[in-house]
């Protein structure tokens, strides 16, 4: 269509329509059925995701010159973003304090909004160490004991290991080729290239049904929460949505215009897709093939786009380490317990873990943070209590963390190119 309506704005109305639907139905049949409709769009968005990833990393291999310190510039620039993450969510809640206002009024609380011990998802791989914040377990699952257990568990940590070694193996075996005089290794290249190209098709077809999919999910969970809990909550959500959207809306743009060298209007503009397709979705994954569509409309190089966007992106988990932070603390002075440095700088260590991605668990930002309150020294029986508390609003500000984490990807890939231009020429993205 010559005036076809943008993904973002289609986006947009997909959660307008659903809020209202979901408001106005409540909980019925058929809030659940668009929400059970609309989970189908998703998960094949994330399904096709994983394989993109691996084969959009070694496409890249094949392709690029990727150079070894542009991972250790990689690893610096997540650092910082993390560290400026925790500055904003640490001073929000020892300046203002703002758990003190749900001191004692606990039990109120949860009888008015009718929370429940929330129910772990189980982690689905039984290799898996489950949700734990042990370096060796976690490390150990991220070898993968078979090539294919990480494609069918969506462990994207290893996935991206097994990329990595995989272009690496097929750049020394060229290289050996071109030294004898062979060339039987560009079979195996354009096999990844026409595989690269079936997904991103594919993606592309699936992309088209993401607005559909948004109103029915969010109508459904609008209907399962109601929007009454808002004016019960309100303090938490504004607590977590100002330090997400400080970190996302003031740093972001503002480190991409001074250091990246592209202004607000280009960043938020032109990523306004992978934005809204993270924030609808509630997956920063599944969000990868727009998040390197729009990174390609911003003039960012196909190398560092797949950089940020596919081998740190778990690095680049931003909004769920704030929000694992905010929270703890958010909680902690709430049950009236005054948190020294000490203690608060346990939380960020667990919570920089658990941004990692624990496991691969799915929803980690809920699912490790009875994990990270523990370690603030909360007892089990203190965290059943208050821990439900949040799950009422948890659904919307999920959705923010993964908006967080797409704009992190953006502005990592963004700096990373200002940073280094690549020499060598590089062929252009095939996202269309």
């Amino acid at each position: 269509m010559k005036h076809r309506i943008p993904l973002a704005l289609q986006v947009l109305i997909g959660v307008a329509l659903g809020i209202a639907l979901g408001a106005v139905l409540g909980k019925c049949e058929l809030t659940e059925t668009l929400g059970a409709i609309g989970t189908l769009s998703i998960k094949a968005l994330r399904a096709l995701a994983v394989p993109l990833v691996f084969f959009a990393i070694l496409d890249a291999f094949t392709k690029t010159r990727i150079e070894a310190k542009k991972f250790g510039r990689l690893m610096l620039i997540c650092l910082v973003n993390v560290t400026v993450a925790m500055v904003i969510g640490l001073t929000i809640l020892n300046v203002f304090q703002p758990g003190k206002l749900w001191q004692g009024h606990l039990e109120t609380l949860i009888a008015q909004t009718k929370a429940k011990a929330p129910e772990l998802k189980k982690v689905e791989d039984p290799e898996a160490p489950g949700a734990t914040l042990e370096l060796l377990p976690n490390v150990s699952y991220y070898v993968p004991s078979s090539l294919v257990r990480p494609f069918v568990y969506n462990n994207l940590i290893s996935v991206v290991l097994l990329a990595l070694l995989t272009g690496a193996a097929i750049r020394r075996v060229r290289a050996e080729q071109e030294a004898h005089g062979e060339r039987t290794i560009q079979t195996v290249e354009s096999f990844i290239a026409a595989c690269y190209q079936v997904l991103l098709v594919m993606l592309e077809w699936i992309v088209k049904t993401v607005p559909y999919a948004v109103f029915g999910t969010v109508a459904k969970v609008v209907g399962a929460s109601g929007l009454g809990v808002f004016a019960l909550l309100w303090v938490f959500l504004l607590v977590a949505l100002s330090g997400l959207a400080l970190h996302s809306l003031i740093y972001y743009p503002t480190i991409a215009w001074l250091w990246g060298k592209k202004s607000p209007k280009v960043y938020l503009g032109n990523g306004a897709d992978a934005i809204l397709t993270g924030l609808s979705t509630n997956s920063s994954l599944a969000s990868v093939p727009i998040t390197l569509k729009c990174l390609e409309k911003m003039g960012v190089s196909t190398a560092s786009a797949r950089l940020a966007a596919c081998v740190g992106t778990n690095l680049n988990n931003d909004g769920i380490t704030l929000y694992e932070a905010m929270a703890a603390l958010f909680l902690a002075q709430a049950l009236g317990n005054n948190l020294g440095l000490g203690a608060q700088f346990q939380i960020v260590l667990a919570s920089i873990m658990a941004g990692a991605g624990i496991a691969g668990i799915p929803e980690a930002g809920l699912i490790v943070l009875p994990l990270v309150l523990s370690t603030a020294g909360l007892s089990a029986e203190t965290i059943a209590v208050a821990l439900p508390l949040l799950i009422p609003v948890d659904w919307i500000i999920a959705r923010a963390r993964s908006g967080v984490n797409v704009m992190s990807d953006m502005l990592v890939a963004i700096l990373l190119d200002a940073g280094q231009k690549s020499t060598e020429p590089l062929e252009p993205n095939q996202l269309s």
